[in-house]
């Protein structure tokens, strides 16, 4: 029942946080930096009431080394979402972060060394061959359809390339803080609910170089068309609306991957965060009509596929077949 419970958090929380944040970069595209706060805001104050019952439980990990990783993840976290503000779709979006895998490869074998089975490197040129695909695709949407003039086009064309080398440089840093986050826990053992919190509480200063920006977004939200709550009968901006319920899906979505990890086998968990891209993608394809061409389709199958040969999980999948045909028999 837990696992159950914990896929259904998954799949609610993550696909519903996709949509909320659509909503909010389609009427403010730059409003990445106020997301981010809240979402930041949020789980830190959960967790210092819950996780270290208001600052009087001690970290198992030394703060020197959570100082690193906040300065990633934050670093990270911030790119990702102010990101949007450089005419990137949200479809390239979530496609362009499933190049984490490529990432990890790369720096794992400059950094560790290490070495991977024939059927890794073939599952990276899948999914380096979609994110390509999908990339230059969307670099002639962008070329052609952006813009009147030719100077204007031109202008819009560089800035999605800022957008691109953003999503870039925060792929390769998150994979670098993957490698950290994996050599600590080697070291000090699993605190996974405790390096969520320190990773949303050590932040937060961080924000005060990005005030004037949220403060902008928080009078913008206010200024939005004002939306009645049915059951508290009130109305509130419907800006701050979608950004609540952003924090709270983004918490549930976030909630689900945890108890996952703690319930399931690592290739399950890989198995339902893969199939969780692939139904946010549909919805964000379909429910807000992003323009999407036969070749984003091949390119976004190459990524997934790569995905599921990289994970093992077409081989798990393959290997419990045979299993079960062997007992049948």
């Amino acid at each position: 029942m837990n696992t159950i419970f914990a896929i259904s958090l998954v799949f609610v929380g993550c696909c519903s946080n996709v949509v909320f944040l659509e909503l909010l970069v389609r009427e403010f595209p730059g409003c990445g930096n106020i997301v981010t706060f809240a979402q930041f805001a949020f789980i830190a104050l959960e967790g210092f009431i819950f996780e270290t019952n208001f600052g009087s439980k001690k970290p198992a990990i030394p703060i020197r080394n959570y100082v690193i990783m906040v300065t990633m993840f934050f670093t990270v976290s911030v790119i990702n979402n102010y990101a949007l503000n450089f005419n990137i779709a949200m479809p390239l979006h979530m496609i362009f972060r499933s190049g984490s895998l490529i990432a990890n490869m790369i720096l794992g074998i400059i950094i560790l060394k290490k070495r991977y089975t024939k059927s890794k490197y073939i599952s990276i040129v899948f999914v380096s061959l979609g994110i390509f695909i999908c990339t230059i695709m969307s670099a002639k949407q962008v070329s052609v359809g952006q813009g009147v003039t030719e100077e204007q086009g031109f202008y819009s064309f560089l800035r999605w390339l800022l957008g691109i080398a953003m999503l870039t440089f925060a792929l390769l840093m998150s994979a670098r803080m993957g490698i950290f986050q994996e050599t600590l826990y080697k070291q000090y053992g699993k605190h996974s609910k405790e390096a969520l919190f320190y990773n949303h509480c050590l932040p937060l200063p961080g924000f005060l170089l990005l005030a004037s920006d949220i403060y902008n977004h928080c009078v913008l939200f206010s200024q939005s068309t004002p939306v009645e709550v049915p059951v508290i009968g009130m109305a509130f901006p419907v800006m701050w609306i979608y950004l609540l319920m952003n924090v709270i899906t983004q918490y549930v979505c976030i909630r689900g991957v945890f108890i996952l990890t703690t319930e399931c086998a690592s290739l399950t968990v890989t198995l339902v965060v893969t199939l969780r891209k692939f139904v946010s993608l549909i919805i964000s394809i379909l429910y807000f009509r992003n323009p999407f061409t036969t070749w984003h389709w091949v390119g976004t199958a190459l990524v997934f596929v790569g995905t599921l040969l990289y994970t093992e999980v077409l081989g798990g999948i393959g290997a419990a077949l045979r299993r079960e045909k062997k007992k049948a028999e």
